[in-house]
């Protein structure tokens, strides 16, 4: 497997954990404080289910062999709930409660990350590289 798909696989099983878990099972407070902007429209089991289904598809694409277009599509999920969540972060930092910025910072970090590991190569195979 190569380290793309790996990083797909294994960040979307974290993804997948993080949805099912700590959102449908445990909402801390922090994390539900930080999202009223988009709880007034989504509640939080639909949140958590947004990432476990994307978390999901980060795993699927990441076993599919062979096709940039659903392993692109593979990291996308992996970026959206990211952005989607230090967004909402940044929002409420801005609109009075700034303690959501360490979280805000994280989560959009995380998904800057998850787009520029998408637009890495992975190295040649072991026979193909120059000793």
């Amino acid at each position: 497997m190569s380290n793309r798909r790996a990083f797909l696989v294994t960040v979307g099983i974290g993804w997948a954990g993080y949805g099912g878990l700590g959102i449908l099972l445990n909402p801390r407070y922090g994390t539900s404080r930080g999202l009223d902007h988009i709880t007034q429209y989504v509640s939080m089991t639909l949140l958590g289910w947004g990432w476990v289904i994307l978390g999901t598809l980060a795993v699927l694409a990441g076993f599919i062999v062979r096709c940039p277009r659903i392993e692109a599509a593979g990291f996308v999920a992996l970026a959206m709930p990211a952005a989607l969540w230090g967004t909402a972060f940044l929002t409420a930092t801005v609109t009075g409660y700034a303690a959501a910025i360490g979280s805000a910072c994280g989560w959009l970090g995380f998904a800057g990350g998850v787009l520029w590991v998408s637009g890495m190569d992975d190295p040649l195979p072991r026979e193909l590289r120059k000793r």
